[in-house]
């Protein structure tokens, strides 16, 4: 570590904005194009705005200040809005806003916090938080390395929200609203479409109990289509080892954290298995949308007895993750749930849920088709985040001590991830 690092407190590092900060009321809350930020990100979109720039949010309150499951500080960029849950800072002539923000997620801040059962960071003990910083040039070129990596982890991520998106808007137009069927019942080319893919659809739609649907179709419960929970971990199964999914460490296709515990020593809970192109939802709370698709896992990997896993034994994987990962599914099960601070939903009534299914493979075999790659790519880049993730980890502790300096870092590293 060179000299000149120096020990400063936060409030000599940085410029407050908290006076002008403030929440807007349920009633007067309008939908809008700009975020409207709380203690752990963005809560909802508003019409107006308080703030435009980049700044930088510090939680002010929530579980999150003493488990930090989620970042305590993160950049807001652009046009927003802070409620009172959050600090609003901004670096001055001798901090960088990007690289407090590591700074921050590196420090102990658990001395400074009040409150035995919600967890406060107030102003005051905000501003007294003791930061080891270099000097501003030192401090834009750690925020750059660590930013690289973080933007590359951020695209990822987003590409992966717009992989799943076109798999999810295709099932809803196939197997939902049935617009190929009724383009060709007005006389119309389904859109999009080659003659071979649009020759597999009827051209009329019939009356069921269940409302209208493709002619010769009919609609399938999950478990006339797949198999609920039916491998579950024994005693006599051999490994050394387990891999172990908890539903806490699961969102939205992705998984956090994979814990490894040694045959014997695993929660009681990680019961089930799972393999290639098995969907698994949670059924604790489930409109929360903790639900992951498995490809190719590792034989000892189990998760727990709170996920419901769907095993396709009758139609493409595909076609299974796709139908349960819409919205109107998980707004189903969290109307069905039921419990006090865990409300859950009984597997039997994901099984329940009904899928419009063909009577052609081919349109099966069409949509496997397009669907494979888009979630093969999806868990590519999962892959690679994850690896990104650790590297940045890895780098953040040793650059923030000054343990390994800028200039010590491959030059490779940053033309590789710029």
């Amino acid at each position: 570590m060179g000299s000149k690092w120096e020990v400063r407190l936060l409030s000599d590092l940085v410029d407050n904005f908290d006076a002008a900060r403030k929440p807007v009321k349920g009633l007067d809350r309008r939908t809008g194009p700009y975020p409207y930020y709380g203690a752990s990100g963005v809560v909802d979109k508003v019409d107006k705005y308080l703030f435009d720039g980049e700044y930088l949010l510090i939680a002010e309150d929530g579980e999150n200040l003493r488990t930090r499951n989620t970042p305590i500080a993160f950049i807001a960029r652009d046009k927003f809005w802070v409620n009172n849950h959050a600090h609003i800072v901004r670096g001055n002539s001798k901090a960088d806003t990007r690289f407090l923000m590591y700074a921050l997620s590196a420090a102990d801040i658990s001395g400074y916090l009040t409150g035995s059962t919600m967890p406060k960071l107030t102003q005051g003990n905000m501003n007294r938080i003791p930061l080891l910083t270099p000097p501003l040039p030192e401090q834009k070129a750690i925020a750059h390395i660590l930013g690289t990596l973080d933007d590359k982890i951020e695209l990822n991520r987003k590409m992966n929200e717009t992989l799943e998106a076109m798999a999810r808007a295709l099932f809803k137009s196939w197997f939902i609203d049935f617009d190929p069927v009724r383009a060709k019942l007005n006389g119309r080319k389904p859109v999009g479409m080659d003659a071979a893919t649009a020759a597999l659809f009827p051209a009329h739609l019939q009356i069921t109990p269940e409302g209208k649907i493709p002619t010769g179709w009919r609609y399938a419960t999950i478990n006339e289509l797949c198999s609920v929970n039916s491998w579950t971990l024994g005693k006599t199964d051999k490994m050394h080892a387990l891999e172990y999914v908890e539903i806490s460490e699961v969102n939205r296709g992705n998984i956090a954290k994979i814990q490894t515990y040694e045959r014997g020593e695993e929660p009681s809970r990680a019961r089930r298995r799972i393999r290639h192109g098995d969907t698994v939802l949670s059924t604790v709370r489930p409109d929360r949308r903790s639900y992951f698709l498995a490809l190719n896992p590792p034989i000892n990997r189990v998760v727990s007895t709170g996920f419901a896993v769907l095993t396709p034994t009758k139609v493409p994987w595909t076609l299974i993750h796709t139908a349960m990962i819409q919205e109107d599914v998980s707004d189903h099960l969290g109307q069905m749930a039921d419990g006090g601070a865990y409300p859950a939903v009984r597997p039997e009534i994901i099984g329940a849920w009904q899928i419009a299914t063909p009577n052609h493979s081919g349109i099966l075999d069409v949509f496997h088709r397009f669907c494979k790659p888009l979630f093969e790519k999806i868990e590519s880049k999962r892959s690679e985040s994850h690896t990104l993730t650790g590297l940045r980890n890895a780098l953040l502790s040793k650059l923030l001590s000054g343990e390994i300096s800028v200039d010590s870092i491959d030059q490779s590293l940053r033309a590789t991830y710029s």
